[in-house]
């Protein structure tokens, strides 16, 4: 699925939570949302699991990222350092922009993401970043060549094992175009590893297409190699 990579982090602003919450409302709207699932909005306390997710979507990327901040957060536990990441607000990586797929009282999956900024309204980095670790990281490095600025950028996209093959994931997709629409987004762009054929196939059949390739830089937290793709998608 789609990873975390290096951005620039701007303030997230008020219009943004309110186009979240609409599109959770308007979710009906899209392709029928798979029997017995509902979507939300996350809150605070769904941290923990958002991390959980951020962990199958990115393939160990997530795990990676959370271990350049273990000085930062008191030698916490990776998942504890990514849980608290979540918990934050007015940031890029907060629960407040992501959209939970419910399967009555358990979390079935999410779809995290945000508008990218323009070239021109980039600040200072900030974020789940190598800038964010201090030097510049080679692991970290194809991934920050892999983005379109202004952009919707879907960051995480899983469902659990059990809730797999039931048409959530395109789902979660429609919802983030709404999102996208609604923030006045040209496109959504989001990250797959070319190993995981599953999610670029996906993708795929929801209209997205590859538009750049970057190598991978093997390391131990990271479960694949090879490629990485940027897939894109226009939104009307």
């Amino acid at each position: 699925m789609t990873l975390i990579h290096s951005h620039t982090e701007p303030h997230v602003e008020t219009a943004f939570g309110q186009a979240r919450r609409a599109m959770a409302r308007r979710a009906m709207a899209g392709p029928p949302i798979p029997l017995g699932i509902s979507m939300r909005p996350a809150q605070e306390s769904d941290a923990r699991t958002i991390a959980d997710l951020f962990r199958i979507s990115s393939d160990g990327v997530a795990d990676y990222v959370w271990s350049l901040l273990r000085a930062e957060y008191g030698g916490r536990s990776l998942p504890e350092i990514g849980a608290a990441r979540y918990a934050r607000e007015n940031t890029d990586f907060s629960y407040q922009n992501c959209i939970l797929a419910q399967a009555g009282d358990r979390i079935a999956g999410m779809v995290h993401g945000f508008a990218m900024a323009t070239k021109d309204s980039r600040g200072d980095s900030e974020g789940d970043s190598s800038a964010e670790a201090g030097a510049p990281d080679p692991v970290l490095q194809p991934y920050a060549e892999l983005e379109i600025p202004g952009s919707f950028y879907i960051a995480g996209l899983a469902l659990f094992p059990i809730f797999r093959g039931r048409g959530i994931g395109s789902h979660l997709l429609d919802v983030a175009e709404q999102r996208a629409r609604a923030l006045r987004c040209p496109e959504v762009s989001l990250l797959a590893f070319a190993e995981n054929d599953a999610a670029v196939r996906l993708y795929a059949r929801n209209g997205y297409r590859i538009v750049k390739t970057r190598r991978i830089v093997p390391h131990a937290l990271i479960r694949c190699r090879g490629d990485a793709y940027l897939m894109a998608k226009p939104v009307d």
